[in-house]
């Protein structure tokens, strides 16, 4: 069977709301919300008030965990206390409880037996608290994986520090100083991304549902201090319990659009081989790249 991704041209904290309550998913116990929170200085991510009712609906917790950053120029969410401040110069300790998952040590390490690159992933040991997960993304381009959206999302978003570098080095390193001498190239990084996105969908599997919002669609991630203007229109957001379907329908919504910005906005995915992490996120079983768009 195809995987059913929902789909609205409609773009408001109260259609987020309808899109989940579409898939008739049920996330039991303590609910963990994966957003991106956003770099000091990077004007495109989504702000808290935008994702409240959606948090709200679930009473979930704000779950995010420490870059992997070696140069301070970079951002400030390399560090517990300067990443705790900006999360609440964003305003989201405002209106929900925020855990940074990997606040204090030491990390946790699930395996990946079937890696094609890691054979393990370190994640913030706060991970395991949560019954469930909600995994809201802003999908945009990106500076290194082409692309950020849900896979982004479960792999780099739930990674500690150690666990980052590990991705960005395809396994040759945790040490966040020596990654970017040793960065992975542009089939070795998606496939470690799409390892480490396995393991999170193994640990919640049947207890994780996904949201994709195409809005602002920069080029560049949140992650960016200094983030290029959106080149395209909003399109709208989308729905699935499959995270790979939900990404490879957000990239055929961009090849399938008269924007003319799309061609500046593929250049990045396709210069950084982005849609390698939705084909090798396929191979592993972490979902399918079949899929029917199902419109509301």
């Amino acid at each position: 069977m195809k995987a059913k991704v929902y789909f609205t041209r409609e773009i408001t904290p109260e259609k987020v709301v309808e899109m989940y309550d579409a898939m008739g998913v049920e996330l039991p116990g303590k609910v963990a919300v994966k957003v991106h929170s956003g770099e000091k200085g990077n004007q495109n991510f989504l702000r808290p008030e935008f994702w409240r009712p959606m948090v709200d609906k679930v009473q979930g917790t704000i779950v995010e965990c420490n870059t992997a950053y070696g140069d301070a120029t970079t951002g400030v969410r390399d560090n517990t206390p300067e990443h705790l401040k900006l999360i609440e110069e964003h305003g989201w300790t405002k209106y929900f409880d925020v855990d940074l998952m990997d606040a204090e040590g030491p990390d946790v390490t699930w395996p990946i037996p079937d890696g094609k690159i890691l054979k393990e992933n370190k994640l913030g040991k706060h991970i395991e608290n949560y019954d469930s997960m909600l995994v809201l993304a802003h999908f945009k381009g990106h500076p290194m994986g082409g692309y950020g959206g849900a896979l982004k999302q479960l792999a780099i978003g739930c990674a500690s520090r150690a666990g980052k570098a590990l991705i960005h080095s395809a396994g040759k390193t945790d040490d966040r100083f020596e990654t970017w001498q040793q960065h992975a190239d542009s089939v070795a990084f998606p496939e470690a991304m799409a390892d480490a996105a396995s393991s999170v969908t193994e640990h919640f599997k049947g207890k994780i549902a996904f949201i994709n919002v195409m809005k602002n669609l920069s080029v560049d991630c949140d992650c960016c201090a200094v983030a290029e203007d959106p080149c395209m229109k909003d399109i709208g957001i989308l729905a699935s319990t499959d995270p790979v379907a939900i990404d490879q329908a957000c990239m055929d919504l961009v090849m399938n659009s008269d924007d003319p910005g799309k061609d500046h906005f593929m250049e990045r995915v396709n210069s950084r081989n982005g849609i390698h992490t939705i084909e090798a996120a396929a191979d592993l079983g972490v979902g399918s790249r079949e899929y029917e768009l199902i419109e509301i």
